[in-house]
């Protein structure tokens, strides 16, 4: 049975909007970048998201490569119906993970779409994300062969993942953009600046990713606890690297002393503070594990005063993390 107690958000507007449930999972670590992988684990975890409301699933073909769609499409299967389903194309990667591009060409739209429902085992996926944007393709082309997969049936709403204020408007204008996934939490802001305005102007909902801040927020992580193989160790992320990751550390006891204040964990605090920006915003912090699910799906009973987001405000001012959020910031806000 599934307990519906955490709500749920409206992504987008009119004949275009998804209602999603107010906290999403993100299930890319369950099969690749975080450290060790347990398959049942990771089952038995969405299953527990199911059974507690937390219905909106996010995956993406590159994650494994290809893996953790079929994870994903395992864990659904019989549940389909109770379930938000969001996948993304556009990291071509090869079987082996190596690199090859980023792709929005409209033959590989097609082609990803029709790999990933078969590796999820469904009909149809109700939010498909383009994962970067290709600057080689018009995102006219790109969104125009996304848009025929609506009109096939194959997809219900359009998404895009990490594209800039002009792209998105460009994007909005061929087909209606259903949601707009970026990285946002109290330690990166900056779509505050150019790209949240157009959202709300346009009438496009939010899907916050790393709402957590790669679980820095959570005030659980340290050079100590990172595995062997986990990409925050790996160079991939400047914040957690240096007198960097010393600073970013500083301001996460900031975040726990006012949690602890609260009686609250500081993941959980740091998801209500995403959750107070907005009810067009649904994220979806990832996890593998059911304790965390669990204590990330009890942030939805937090609430936040005008004084506990002035605290939070003081504690981590907009631009006092330290560090990139990728070594490599090319293909983000493009």
């Amino acid at each position: 049975m599934t307990d519906t107690s955490i709500g749920t958000r409206t992504l987008g507007t009119g004949d275009h909007a998804l209602e999603v449930s107010t906290l999403g999972l993100g299930c890319m670590g369950m099969s690749e970048f975080y450290g060790t992988r347990d398959e049942d684990a990771a089952v038995a975890t969405i299953h527990r998201a199911l059974d507690l409301g937390v219905t909106f699933l996010d995956t993406a073909d590159m994650y494994g490569p290809f893996t953790n769609e079929q994870l994903v499409g395992r864990a659904i299967a019989g549940r389909r119906d109770e379930v938000q389903l969001a996948t993304k194309f556009g990291n071509e990667r090869n079987p082996d993970g190596s690199w090859v591009r980023i792709n929005g060409t409209p033959d590989y739209v097609r082609s990803a779409c029709d790999a990933s429902l078969q590796r999820l085992g469904v009909d149809h996926l109700d939010l498909y994300y383009q994962h970067r944007v290709d600057k080689t393709v018009p995102i006219e082309e790109t969104v125009g062969a996304m848009a025929e997969l609506v009109a096939a049936g194959k997809v219900r709403h359009l998404g895009l993942s990490e594209a800039g204020a002009e792209t998105i408007r460009r994007a909005h204008a061929t087909h209606p953009v259903t949601a707009l996934q970026s990285e946002y939490s109290l330690f990166t802001r900056e779509l505050e600046d150019d790209v949240l305005p157009v959202l709300r102007e346009l009438g496009i909902g939010l899907v916050p990713y790393s709402p957590l801040g790669r679980g820095l927020l959570t005030g659980a992580v340290t050079r100590e606890t990172l595995e062997d193989g986990d990409s925050r160790a790996a160079g991939r992320f400047p914040r957690f690297e240096g007198e960097a990751f010393d600073a970013n550390l500083a301001l996460v006891e900031q975040v726990k002393s006012l949690a602890a204040d609260k009686g609250v964990t500081p993941g959980q605090l740091a998801l209500a503070w995403v959750l107070a920006q907005g009810d067009d915003v649904a994220p979806i912090p990832g996890t593998k594990r059911v304790k965390y699910l669990e204590e990330n799906a009890a942030a939805t009973d937090v609430r936040l005063d005008d004084a506990d987001l002035a605290r939070l405000q003081q504690a981590v001012p907009r631009d006092a993390v330290v560090g990139d959020r990728y070594a490599d910031m090319s293909s983000v806000n493009a």
